[in-house]
């Protein structure tokens, strides 16, 4: 009897606990088929960013989007029986230096299913008698700058009795101190708290050298990485990998010991009680303490800008927000599916899903001191550069359809450099340092033509989305610089290089032409909507008169020409979106329905080639030429090929924009933001509406 009410007791504890943490997960996102390159785990900046780069979570150790270790692991007890549904057995990844040792998580779960959606990773799995979801959420809401910047993501788990009975379930989350450091050898510490009913693990390096590190495909080595949960029904420990795993395996939760202790691992568990059906959530997060050095300024993060936060009040937010925001999620999840199935076709959708918490989680929002929002780019993988200008322009449809106020703190910085007499010449900066580092430019080449079209065009995008031109009119001086330049400079460019550095340098482009023209007609545009009706009339006839030298420059019979002294070549001119998306009227609709069907003959089985030079693509790009299309099925038979080339690819990483046509293969390029690219199908839509 006494065992009895003793089993009541707990039984209920649980049960109350349950109700503090349920939420009903809403499905009803249509499934994304689309097998990911990698799958996004915990995506919260360029640093915490976790991935699986396997079709089974259990196969192989998470990583960081560079590659790097980021190891988590994850596993569920049922009646006794231990089951691995996230990462890997083995700690150090080898089996070799651990001959002997006793495994604790060697049986698998069997997964049924892994579902990106846009804001959430949905995988199920069978553990014996129970199935197993497990719902990774980053609710990086556009519209919500508090959100997306609090450095707090939920993994939520649900369980569902497969037999009808009740089963005896509890489960356990495990992270290695390498989520909180560059390399492996570094020395760490860890340890535990509780705080507010709610229970914190957390690691990070000994050392704390707080911005002391830059560059690309690196990873943070300051502040701490942490795991937490409610403290009712749950267990917390530090230590020793095989103990942990011991001590959760044989007794169905951890030992405690949450005093200091170096180079260890933390773990949570939750003991789920006797039930058929279960359902709660851990959270995963990190304090970076400071985010960005701004021209010698170390910047906090924006949820701590005014240094009135801290990491715990985060996760209690975060914890206190969960039932609502994780429904905020499945119903963005189904919005973003049906709009964009609605404007591209289903691939497209499930393009643009798999896209948005890499392009979002690749930046890092901040406040500048003189009060200006900054939402930064890390270059990654293409050599760490911070704040890029041809970065933003490729990534801005996402932020333009969603929020314009990010498409200007992706600008601001590069206005500020200029406007400061930091930055000297009459282009704009190409980058104003290396993450996170934003200090000047240490880029070794410039793109004036480049990125004086991209920041008038983006500030023309900018006044279309709002209304009006007042963010134009606070730059005036700025961009009427950039537009003469163009004027003087844009027509034929000389050899300089443009976004697509990576073939090097190419005179005569035409496609940067076309980008010089669309900057100076950007100008006309906002001058008109500023009621400078001169300059808008001078600008727009300049623009014009560009545009017919161009089309005679560049005619090559079927289609027009890479450059403009090379007959026999093609390009991508998909800088002519903007002639179409903002209706400038300087190109007639026949130059792009010419190179539309040009292009249709160019495709390979993965996409069409960038240009004649070789057979390598940019997804981005892609995206921009097929909105030249008049109709969703052309537009769906360039689309068709990129989705083939993620499901196929045989090179697991996060989504790549620079990858091979004629083979499953991408080309150095991994997790950048320029996914956000594939939203200017979605903006094209919303500003027809605004018409």
């Amino acid at each position: 009897m006494l065992l009895s009410l003793s089993r009541l007791k707990k039984t209920i504890a649980i049960i109350m606990v349950a109700l503090c943490s349920i939420a009903i997960i809403p499905g009803t996102a249509q499934q994304n088929n689309l097998r990911a390159p990698a799958y996004p785990l915990i995506t919260i900046d360029p640093y915490t960013s976790c991935w699986s780069a396997g079709n089974y979570l259990y196969d192989q150790q998470t990583t960081h989007w560079s590659g790097n270790s980021f190891p988590l692991v994850g596993a569920i007890r049922v009646d006794g029986q231990t089951y691995r549904f996230m990462g890997i057995d083995s700690p150090t990844g080898t089996y070799e230096g651990e001959l002997g040792s006793e495994r604790y998580l060697s049986v698998p779960a069997t997964q049924l299913s892994a579902d990106v959606q846009a804001t959430r990773t949905i995988y199920t799995f069978r553990c014996g008698t129970v199935e197993l979801t497990v719902t990774f959420a980053a609710p990086l809401f556009l519209n919500n700058l508090e959100l997306i910047s609090r450095p707090v993501n939920y993994i939520s788990y649900q369980t569902k009795s497969l037999d009808k009975k009740k089963h005896d379930v509890q489960i356990y989350f495990e992270a290695s101190p390498a989520c909180a450091i560059h390399t492996d050898d570094q020395f760490t510490v860890s340890n535990g708290f509780r705080k507010d009913k709610l229970m914190f693990v957390r690691t990070g390096a000994e050392n704390q050298k707080v911005l002391g590190r830059h560059g690309d495909q690196i990873k943070i080595d300051w502040g701490y990485f942490y795991l937490c949960t409610e403290d009712n029904g749950s267990s917390q420990s530090v230590g020793n990998v095989m103990s942990l795993r011991r001590d959760f395996a044989t007794n169905g939760k951890l030992n405690g010991n949450i005093n200091e202790s170096k180079n260890s691992n933390i773990a949570i568990s939750r003991d789920l009680g006797l039930s058929a059906d279960t359902q709660g959530m851990i959270m995963a997060g990190f304090d970076d303490i400071y985010s960005i050095q701004y021209f010698n300024k170390n910047l906090r993060p924006y949820w701590n800008r005014k240094e009135n936060s801290s990491i715990e009040v985060q996760f209690a937010l975060a914890s206190k927000e969960y039932t609502s925001l994780i429904k905020q999620c499945a119903n963005f999840d189904e919005e973003l599916m049906k709009s964009a199935t609605r404007v591209g076709g289903v691939k497209y959708a499930e393009l643009c899903a798999m896209a948005y918490r890499q392009a979002v989680s690749a930046h890092k929002l901040v406040e500048a001191p003189n009060g200006d929002l900054m939402f930064f780019s890390k270059e990654n993988a293409s050599n760490g550069s911070i704040g890029t200008v041809d970065i933003t322009y490729p990534s801005s449809p996402l932020f333009l359809y969603y929020n314009p106020e990010l498409a200007k703190a992706l600008m601001n910085h590069i206005f500020y450099y200029s406007e400061s007499g930091k930055w000297k010449k009459n282009f704009p900066a190409h980058d104003v340092g290396t993450y996170p580092k934003a200090n000047g430019q240490t880029y070794k080449h410039d793109m004036p033509v480049e990125e004086s079209g991209n920041m008038l065009i983006l500030t023309a995008a900018i006044a279309s989305v709002e209304g009006n031109a007042e963010y134009a009119r606070k730059h005036w001086d700025s961009l009427t610089t950039w537009a003469e330049y163009l004027v003087e400079n844009g027509l034929d460019p000389d050899d300089q290089l443009c976004t697509d550095d990576f073939a090097g340098k190419s005179a005569h482009n035409a496609n940067l032409s076309i980008k010089a023209i669309m900057g100076i007609a950007s100008f006309s545009y906002c001058a008109q909507m500023l009621g400078k009706e001169k300059e808008a009339g001078k600008f727009l006839a300049t623009a014009k008169q560009m545009a017919q030298e161009w089309i005679k420059k560049a005619d090559d019979g079927d289609h027009y020409r890479l450059n403009f002294d090379k007959p026999g070549t093609w390009s991508q001119k998909y800088n002519l979106v903007w002639n179409k998306i903002l209706d400038f009227g300087v190109f007639p609709s026949s130059v792009y329905q010419k190179e539309i069907t040009y292009y249709l003959t160019k495709q390979n089985k993965y996409g069409l080639p960038l240009d004649s030079r070789r057979l390598w693509t940019k997804s981005d790009w892609i995206m921009w030429s097929a909105t030249l299309a008049d109709n969703k099925e052309t537009f769906g038979e360039f689309i068709n090929p990129v989705w083939n080339f993620m499901n196929e690819t045989v090179l697991r990483v996060p989504m790549s924009d620079w990858y091979k046509t004629d083979v499953p293969a991408h080309v150095i390029f991994k997790g950048r933001s320029v996914v956000g690219a594939y939203w200017i199908k979605m903006l094209e839509e919303k500003l027809n509406a605004n018409k």
